[in-house]
């Protein structure tokens, strides 16, 4: 047996586990995980929001100011078991109009991904008519009007990236007491039952260490540089 298998026998075991508290633990890491984008996409929005005008690449702002709002409101998935709701908004330690801000937010991610009811809402077709001074009146072609795509000021993304850290802050909180829950429940399943469970691939230390770096950015992380956002802290 080679080094590397004998370091991989000493490894502890690790297992699938299919229960409810356990799909609840993932749920809440995968919202971490999509807050951790929001406020990344947000920072280096920032970052294109400071540069000249003239300096700025058409696609790059627009694309992540759209993949922003779709992570975000990912988080609050209607329709299903899991994901956030406006209950967890309300127990956030942020003062101000909180959930009209996040009301604003998935109606602009409705606006970037649904196609409009009223395509006059994206684009104006006009005719071009001759001159009203010109003795003979007659219409002398088309004419489309394509609408730009508007983006939020700076503002609007420190707002969009305070609350998803104050989100994500709240959620790991609530991911590290689920886990005691998680390991209360595996504790009390049958030994043979769980040796026989599909093991889940191990990470590496470099891995590890990028996991453990993702959750220290959801505990400590700002969301650029400026205003706290949509509300202010006590």
């Amino acid at each position: 047996m080679g080094d590397n298998d004998r370091a991989a026998a000493s490894l502890p075991l690790t297992v699938a586990l299919d229960v409810p508290s356990a799909q609840l633990l993932a749920d809440q890491t995968a919202v971490i995980q999509d807050l951790q984008f929001v406020m990344e996409s947000c920072r280096r929005l920032l970052d294109e929001l400071g540069r000249p005008e003239a300096e700025r690449d058409a696609v790059v702002p627009l694309a992540l100011w759209s993949a922003a709002l779709v992570s975000y409101a990912r988080c609050f998935s209607s329709g299903q078991r899991f994901g956030l709701t406006t209950d967890d908004l309300t127990a956030l330690p942020l003062q101000g109009e909180v959930v009209k801000f996040h009301t604003w937010v998935i109606e602009e991610r409705n606006h970037h991904t649904r196609h409009s009811a009223d395509p006059f809402e994206v684009a104006r077709v006009g005719v071009a008519l001759a001159p009203a001074q010109e003795a003979r009146r007659r219409v002398t072609g088309i004419t489309v009007l394509a609408t730009r795509h508007v983006l939020v000021d700076a503002t609007g993304v420190r707002q969009l990236g305070a609350l998803a850290s104050e989100l994500a802050r709240q959620t790991a909180d609530r991911a590290r007491a689920q886990q005691d829950v998680v390991l209360a429940d595996a504790q009390k399943l049958n030994l043979d039952h769980l040796y026989g469970l599909p093991a889940l691939p191990i990470l590496s230390p470099e891995d590890l260490a990028s996991a453990e770096a993702a959750a220290g950015q959801a505990d400590d992380g700002e969301p650029g540089a400026g205003e706290p956002g949509p509300a202010s802290q006590d």
